[in-house]
């Protein structure tokens, strides 16, 4: 799948959405990417999970276990855990820490995989490393749907592997020109949600 096709494919969906967002970071943004509304098929879920597992094969990284976090990671998550045939698991925010939950449990070097649908600073990515990094797993690799980092926010000595690269503006609020001219804002993310 290339970068074009992807790109078609959100835009198909509506899954690439333009207006004043308010990101899980604080900052703000014109345009966000709201993969459930394409993951909920699971043919096309399907077909992005074989891409990325497509990607890790290329890398000849060994899996033992997907990690994603809760809740935009967990569908792409299960559906690359499923090609790569390993166990798929998710963390979960508990008093504002990011931690596995519901008896998910990963063993001293066991080899992890974190599976976003977005990465959009590296917050939520980073937190799930740190967390795993507690457990003494290692971690071999960071795989999203897209990537719309500006900056290179996760300073890994892993491959970060992303079927998308797209840069999409990002603004603190006392910058934020959709703010100046009063425009509505948008808090579409999960981490208040959880």
């Amino acid at each position: 799948m290339q970068q074009t096709e992807l790109t078609e494919l959100f835009k198909k969906y509506k899954a690439l959405l333009s207006g004043h967002f308010q990101l899980s970071s604080g900052l703000h943004s014109n345009g966000y990417f709201q993969s459930a509304l394409i993951l909920q098929y699971p043919a096309q879920a399907k077909k992005i999970a074989m891409q990325i597992s497509h990607k890790i094969k290329e890398y000849k990284i060994k899996v033992d276990v997907i990690v994603s976090p809760a809740i935009g990671g967990i569908v792409i998550g299960h559906e690359v855990g499923e090609v790569l045939g390993v166990r798929s698991i998710f963390t979960e925010r508990v008093n504002n820490f990011v931690k596995l939950r519901r008896n998910f449990s990963l063993c001293k070097n066991e080899k992890v995989l974190i599976v976003e649908d977005v990465i959009t600073t590296g917050l939520s990515t980073n937190e799930v490393i740190q967390h795993i990094s507690s457990t003494g797993a290692i971690i071999v690799a960071v795989a999203s749907i897209v990537d719309r980092r500006i900056d290179n926010t996760l300073n890994l000595n892993v491959p970060i592997i992303s079927l998308l690269k797209l840069q999409v503006n990002n603004y603190p609020k006392n910058k934020c020109p959709m703010c100046c001219n009063n425009q509505k804002i948008v808090k579409p993310g999960s981490r208040e949600l959880i």
